[in-house]
């Protein structure tokens, strides 16, 4: 049965997470600058989009690895961008490709010299190459790339623990409501059978005094009987109160619980219908109506729970 609780909002110290986030830092290294942000929107899964300079594309792996390591849902978009200064940047062209063109341009020449725009023929595929890029380089580059995509995650995180502060308070919010509501069909609920006793009783009272009925007093028991058992929802209160125990004690005690809140919040709404069918009072059915309309909201919020 529920009881009266006090307002535990104070003490929301949540471990949740939001799946709303955004990162982003900025690195410079040997004359050359890194500029990475990472932004992150509610999805049901982790789906992850990257985006890297074609010079550092062989990098994408680990970044995902790293990226999953991290993060467990969401969809997270990755966008690096490098400003390369230094003398290496320039691209290597390759002398045995360039001449290749300037034959085959000289071959469908109808007549007469042919003029070669220089700038044109460097743009041909083939023609300019990235530089061969050595081990050690390499290892400085994966280096500097997973400091920076650390940092901003950290950033990200940082922003996803912030808002899931909020979320948390506001989930609690809603389960206490559905908590105040839950008090009131428990107190409701024996108040139905005893008048449902008592019409009962007046009714056949009145049929009896006109000598239109005559009942044992074992059958209007038995009679009451039923109706107390098709109508008792003692079992889904206590239900519906040890789920909303757990939903609170997931919004405060772990990260990555947003699909156990929305099995939860399934769960909390299934009983909800129960008692709504089983109930046949007006006063438990407005009781009803909110608690679900407080499930719905409790619903919607989950869906941003990493």
């Amino acid at each position: 049965m529920p009881d009266g609780r006090r307002d535990r909002k104070s003490e929301c110290r949540p471990m949740i997470l939001s799946m709303t986030g955004y990162g982003e830092a900025q690195h410079n290294e040997d004359g050359v600058s890194y500029a990475l942000e990472i932004r992150s929107l509610n999805g049901r899964y982790l789906k992850i989009s990257i985006k890297l300079p074609e010079a550092l594309s062989l990098f994408e792996p680990e970044v995902e690895k790293l990226l999953r390591h991290r993060l467990t849902r969401g969809s997270v978009f990755y966008t690096l961008r490098i400003r390369d200064n230094t003398p290496q940047a320039a691209q290597e062209i390759n002398p045995a490709a360039l001449a290749s063109y300037v034959r085959q341009l000289q071959a469908v020449a109808l007549s007469g010299p042919v003029q070669i725009d220089l700038a044109a023929l460097l743009a041909l595929p083939g023609v300019c190459q990235p530089p061969e890029i050595d081990e050690a380089t390499r290892e400085r580059q994966w280096k500097a790339l997973s400091e920076l995509t650390n940092r901003v995650l950290d950033h990200l995180i940082g922003m996803r623990r912030t808002e899931g502060k909020s979320l948390c308070e506001d989930l609690i919010k809603h389960c206490r409501q559905i908590r105040e509501h839950l008090a009131g069909v428990a107190a409701r609920a024996p108040v139905v059978l005893k008048e449902y006793n008592q019409r009962l009783l007046q009714r056949t009272n009145e049929l009896i005094a006109d000598g239109r009925l005559q009942l044992q007093m074992d059958d209007l028991k038995r009679e009451v009987a039923v109706y107390a058992e098709r109508c008792d929802v003692n079992e889904e209160i206590t239900r519906l109160s040890s789920h909303l125990d757990q939903f609170e004690s997931l919004c405060r005690g772990g990260e990555q619980a947003g699909r156990k809140l929305d099995f939860l919040a399934q769960e909390l709404l299934r009983e909800a219908n129960t008692i709504g069918s089983k109930a046949n009072d007006a006063q438990i059915a407005h009781h009803v109506v909110e608690i679900k309309g407080a499930i719905d909201r409790l619903k919607e919020q989950v869906q941003n729970v990493e």
